[in-house]
């Protein structure tokens, strides 16, 4: 039976009565797994945050195909790129408004002013909203390195904007459609500005998406409508509801009962009871992702490689996919998943071996190590279950003569410390934003080492070399050598154990409609339709 209680808080359940899934109008609940850290896409990185804003919201110039890696134009109807590489010409499409809600009626519609805002905000020192909301921008200066990337930006009129680069960037297209590289209303911005409250800008969000934002609670629910002057049509959902559920099992028992439509990140104990149920579905997708443990190389003795080596020969990362990922995780030997290109196949993986581990420690001169494993408070798609991936870790380090304390905290304030390199180890892993290498290699070049992104605070000339190198090349074999030769440096480093590839599952009702896994993991709610 289930406790009502479980069910809903009270706050959701008075939400819900407005919007019930039984109403009339199209109301869609989709359980998520955490609140966001807040809805401007640019200021964080967490795929909670960008469910919430960036892919249902915003919109970028350029946007991957609903349910796959392919691009297709978005803000712009098409673009021009210049025979050296080094200059991109966005047309933008006409026509296409921005959102009008009880605090804000746009006077104009989109134009190229609000492409260099959304960019010059995350560029500029000296733009006024730069330190707005913290002014923390790990997408651009770290994990894409737009500051060394970009030469200028310039509104050549009013919807056409050409970005001119310092050096090629094979990966410049895919780059701007990211989510960080929404594009946000100026006018709305000026007006915030003008008010005295541009916090309010990354607070209330304005965009052009299927969806405009109404209301938010933290902890509880967050409240969409659909966009009915949607420049790419009127989204057949009428509302849409975020109803923040961290608890999996708790997920599963209001899918159940009828309370939500869709849960992200189901228990995989639940899966049987779930394919059972003639009233609910599970999807599945093999997905594009890595888990991984992270050293700060900052601290001692995490900056000696042989004492990274030697916490990866103590893991038994079987065991430990097998206790958390139950049959739906592979081992990870390599920063990038294997159906991703210039995954290098050669790479050996640490083995298993105690003993081996305890000799390096003894090497290093270490003894007696008492440090701690950072453990996520949610659910994500590359680690199910951290706490007990923390729980194996602890035990296994222990056999060596390694003491872990576990540390957990909500779910923004794990990502703003580990950021700011509170932790010794943590516990975290990366979805693809684009299908190329350099996304997840990006995770640990010096630029993002510097901004935060980089959450082993690692920056290592040869493998930086060999990363930057790959960026600029266009041959698709060389580019491939130069990915390989990084993850062998990577590898021989150890600023990461890399535990697993994940298969993702989705559990939903049989009313939905077209619901597609993203391979990018978002949760995209435009397309989306319920049976009445």
């Amino acid at each position: 039976m289930i406790k009502k209680g479980l069910l809903a808080t009270a706050a959701l359940a008075s939400m819900l009565t407005m919007g019930a899934v039984t109403a009339q109008a199209k109301t869609f609940v989709y359980c998520s797994e955490g609140s966001p850290e807040g809805f401007t896409p640019a200021l964080y990185t967490s795929g909670t945050s960008f469910d919430a804003s960036s892919r249902n919201i915003f919109n970028r110039l350029v946007e991957f195909e609903r349910g796959s890696t392919i691009m297709t134009p978005g803000l712009a109807e098409s673009w021009e790129v210049s025979e050296d590489g080094l200059s991109y010409t966005f047309k933008l499409r006409p026509g296409v408004k921005f959102h009008t809600t009880k605090y804000f009626t746009p006077t104009r519609e989109l134009n190229a002013d609000d492409v260099l805002f959304s960019f010059n905000r995350q560029w500029k020192a000296d733009h006024p909203y730069h330190k707005v909301s913290g002014g923390t921008y790990e997408y651009f200066s770290g994990y894409v390195s737009f500051p060394d990337i970009l030469e200028t930006i310039e509104k050549v009129d009013d919807l056409t904007v050409k970005f001119t680069l310092q050096k090629p960037d094979a990966a410049f297209i895919s780059k701007i459609a990211i989510d960080f590289a929404s594009i946000h209303s100026a006018e709305y911005a000026q007006q915030m500005m003008d008010a005295g409250s541009p916090e309010k800008f990354d607070q209330e969000p304005i965009g052009t998406g299927p969806f405009q934002f109404v209301s938010y609670q933290k902890d509880a629910f967050i409240r969409y409508q659909a966009n009915e002057d949607y420049w790419s049509g009127r989204a057949p959902l009428d509302k849409l509801v975020f109803a923040i559920t961290p608890d999996a099992q708790v997920a599963y028992q209001k899918l159940a009962a009828g309370e939500c439509h869709l849960v992200p990140y189901p228990n995989q104990a639940d899966l049987a009871s779930i394919e059972a149920n003639k009233d609910l579905t599970v999807d599945s997708q093999e997905g594009m992702n890595v888990g991984y443990l992270a050293f700060n190389t900052e601290k001692k003795p995490f900056d000696d490689k042989r004492v990274r080596q030697a916490l990866n020969y103590a893991m038994n990362k079987e065991s430990i996919i097998k206790a958390v990922f139950q049959g739906a995780g592979n081992a990870a030997k390599n920063p990038l998943p294997p159906t991703l290109w210039g995954y290098n196949e050669e790479i050996q993986d640490y083995p298993y071996d105690p003993a081996k581990a305890k000799a390096l420690l003894a090497e290093a001169g270490v003894t007696n190590l008492s440090t701690n494993i950072w453990a996520m408070p949610v659910k994500r798609p590359y680690n199910p279950n951290a706490r007990r991936m923390a729980e194996l870790i602890q035990a296994d380090w222990a056999n060596v003569g390694v003491n872990a304390e576990i540390v957990s905290m909500e779910w923004g304030e794990y990502l703003s410390r580990s950021q700011k390199g509170d932790h010794d180890t943590v516990l975290l892993g990366w979805t693809a934003d684009y299908p190329d290498p350099d996304n997840f290699l990006s995770l640990l070049n010096c630029a993002s080492a510097e901004s935060g992104g980089n959450r082993a605070r690692w920056c290592h000339k040869e493998f930086d070399d060999l990363f930057q190198e790959a960026v600029k090349v266009s041959d698709p074999e060389k580019r491939t050598q130069l990915y390989e030769q990084a993850q062998a440096v990577f590898k021989e480093e150890a600023p990461w154990v890399t535990v697993a590839h994940s298969v993702v599952h989705k559990a939903m009702s049989n009313k939905v409609v077209d619901f597609r896994i993203d391979p990018l993991g978002g949760h995209v709610f435009y397309g989306v339709d319920l049976e009445e």
